[in-house]
């Protein structure tokens, strides 16, 4: 690993004689040692475009890290130093009074966002970020650091400062939109540092419900069109909340808290002609929602019904001869869809990958945490 901080930002980029970035080109199998290589490259340094992304670096870090454990490379990564750099984002009460001003003490994307106290000793706007928190406690569960012993009570109390009185959270204290991303942020940092006190789950839990749509998907809101994403974040949540059982549809589903036939029914329809999902009715299939998608298949026990080989083959065509995945195919990689490309084949039990734990987003032994 190079002397400088993780995921570092570099100054250079791949360029073809005419100095556009150059294409990628499909191959016909799933490439691990070049997505080994892709992911070493970005945790050793960064390529200067991600320089925009800088707010969410905890959130850059844990797809390189994890992604490097799904294809059986946490050999690359310092596990010590990377936790050491992890904690250094840690948003810290004064005291116990803190804890209730408002303020989320979780974990800062990036420096950016990590302010000094001001002359008078008190820390101004210098609180966490709900996408962050749950960045960073995945990133210290995949290097093996017990993130039990960190002090989860300044986590937890401070964090029902962002659940509203419809159950929903905001990501940080300011103020912004409030969805089924957040909602499930707060579950999956609930479940893995074991305690449920950091939420109202009764109140959550409905408000999950209110945004199952007519089709059966999710909308990331109540009313609003259903959603991949936000179909993963409700079913996920309600999973790790332990409202919905693991492989509904071996069980009496009609007794379910959700409309699962309905939720089935779409989530089927969205694996389009090309083999690929789409996130939404008459959009492009696109490689992040083989994993959005099919996690909630695999979640349900419907996994089984998708066409796997059809799927395979649109991902092969979204992968890189650089190492990666892109959006679509034939384009660019990029870090997000080269994460959710190996999270997705991983789902389909390709040999070299670890496998997934759907709930969570990263590997079964991370979550378990067995290293």
């Amino acid at each position: 690993m190079a002397t400088r901080d993780p995921l570092d930002f570099d100054v250079g980029v791949e360029e073809d004689e005419d100095g556009a970035p150059s294409p990628s080109s499909p191959l016909s199998y799933f490439e691990r040692d070049r997505h080994v290589a892709f992911f070493g490259m970005l945790y050793d340094l960064m390529p200067y475009h991600y320089q925009s992304q800088e707010i969410n670096r905890l959130t850059l870090a844990f797809f390189t890290i994890s992604g490097l454990h799904l294809l059986k490379a946490l050999d690359r990564v310092d596990k010590d130093r990377v936790a050491s750099w992890v904690l250094s984002f840690r948003a810290h009460p004064i005291n116990q009074a803190e804890l209730k001003n408002g303020q989320f003490y979780g974990f800062h994307g990036s420096r950016m966002s990590q302010f000094p106290p001001d002359e008078n000793g008190v820390s101004v706007c210098n609180a966490g970020h709900l996408a962050s928190t749950y960045c960073a406690l995945a990133i210290l569960k995949t290097v093996g650091f017990n993130i039990l012993t960190i002090d989860k009570e300044s986590i937890l109390i401070s964090m029902r400062n962002l659940q509203q009185p419809d159950g929903s959270f905001m990501p940080v204290h300011l103020g912004a939109e409030t969805d089924l991303r957040f909602v499930y942020c707060a579950a999956a940092i609930c479940f893995m540092l074991e305690d449920w006190s950091g939420m109202d789950r009764e109140k959550t839990k409905d408000y999950i419900l209110n945004c199952q749509s007519y089709d059966g998907g999710f909308g990331l809101m109540p009313g609003l069109e259903s959603h991949g994403g936000g179909t993963y974040c409700a079913v996920a949540s309600l999973r790790l909340m332990g409202y919905i059982e693991d492989d509904l549809l071996s069980k009496n589903a009609t007794s379910s808290i959700i409309n699962v036939p309905l939720l089935l029914d779409w989530c089927m329809q969205r694996q389009a002609i090309d083999g690929g999902f789409q996130g939404r009715a008459n959009k492009s299939s696109d490689t992040c929602y083989a994993f959005w998608v099919g996690a909630v298949l695999r979640i349900l026990g419907g996994y089984k019904f998708i066409d796997k080989i059809a799927l395979r083959g649109f991902l092969l065509t979204c992968q890189s001869e650089f190492g990666g995945f892109s959006k679509y195919p034939r384009e660019l990689p990029d870090l997000y869809h080269s994460y959710y490309g190996c999270t997705a084949f991983s789902l389909l039990e390709e040999p070299g990958l670890n496998p997934l734990c759907a709930e969570l987003g990263m590997t079964d032994l991370a979550a378990l945490g067995i290293l």
